[in-house]
């Protein structure tokens, strides 16, 4: 899920090679992210996986198109699904999925609450998905767009990816004020076997290994930490997989555990998708596949789970 720098103060940039692309201690050029670009290969259907479940609603629900990929418009569109209240003052809350197309739960946790749970909050929430926010990265499961890009560095003015583009305008289009948005992730071993070396290397920096967490965690707003939230997700998704204990200096991914399973980052200043609205309640969800102790059924219910749990804090709270 995180990009962060963990690479060691000081060390000089004439390193080993680590990864396959670019000179090591060079930013990678034009000619290098083609390289990296032709290299993807196709490894599963956003149309078989994502689009044809969309599909499948029911007519309550809004399936409509936001956008597309440049790449190849056709093959990914990209699709948004409202659900009106039954009450004209309902709260709107937004859910998000697949910022980085890799975390599977995270597509198929937001697909799964859509089709089994959404429809019995009708009578209190407006809701807003985008389940797969960079379909190309879902079907060559990378975390990427097309031009080396991380979506979710890229919710910014004058955005470098059209993924968080799309969405911002998608967000600002519908014009509504949102309690509750929930951002569906996952941490997975390719992260430090593939994605942060690529990074590394893509910037022209050492790579020092990190430790991939083993368990479920959120990661709150520094600005708008919301701690009772985050303690509710946390026990919501408890009684569905394992929580990811701190490391030996009390840390997650680099930063410190404030409670139990949580972790804070600044949303806007780092262009996260998480900070994409002005709402009350928001988090991270992350959830670890690789885990012995995990599987992809477990994992896309402990997304459902933090999603129920976020939301009847929420509303109780709002």
């Amino acid at each position: 899920m995180w990009e962060n720098d963990r690479s060691a103060p000081g060390q000089p940039l004439d390193m080993e090679r680590f990864y396959p692309i670019g000179t090591p201690g060079e930013p990678w050029t034009d000619a290098e992210k083609r390289t990296w670009l032709e290299a993807r290969t196709i490894e599963r259907s956003y149309r078989d996986e994502v689009l044809t479940k969309l599909e499948g609603l029911d007519d309550a629900f809004e399936v409509s198109q936001y956008g597309a990929i440049p790449l190849d418009p056709a093959r990914y569109p990209l699709m948004s699904v409202k659900l009106p209240s039954t009450r004209s003052d309902a709260p709107w809350v937004l859910i998000t999925g697949g910022v980085h197309g890799y975390e599977t739960s995270g597509v198929q946790g937001a697909l799964a609450f859509l089709r089994n749970e959404a429809a019995s909050y009708r009578d209190r929430v407006n809701f807003l998905f985008a389940p797969c926010v960079s379909p190309w990265g879902y079907e060559v499961i990378n975390r990427w767009n097309p031009n080396c890009v991380d979506p979710n560095r890229s919710f910014v003015a004058e955005s470098p990816a059209e993924e968080s583009a799309a969405v911002m305008a998608l967000v600002r289009d519908l014009g509504v004020d949102f309690l509750m948005h929930m951002d569906l992730h996952e941490t997975t071993d390719s992260d430090e076997e593939e994605f942060r070396p690529a990074l590394a290397a893509r910037d022209g920096k050492p790579f020092a290994p990190g430790l991939i967490p083993d368990g479920f965690y959120t990661v709150g707003d520094t600005e708008n930490p919301q701690v009772e939230f985050q303690a509710a997700i946390i026990a919501g998704v408890e009684n569905v997989t394992h929580i990811a204990p701190p490391d030996d200096n009390g840390q997650i991914i680099g930063s410190d555990v404030t409670q139990n399973g949580v972790i804070n980052y600044p949303c806007t200043p780092l262009g996260l998708c998480a900070g994409v609205t002005d709402a009350r309640f928001t988090t991270t969800t992350e959830v670890y596949p690789d885990s012995s102790k995990a599987t992809p059924e477990i994992c896309n219910d402990a997304q459902v789970a933090a999603v129920k749990a976020g939301l009847e804090f929420a509303l109780a709270n709002a």
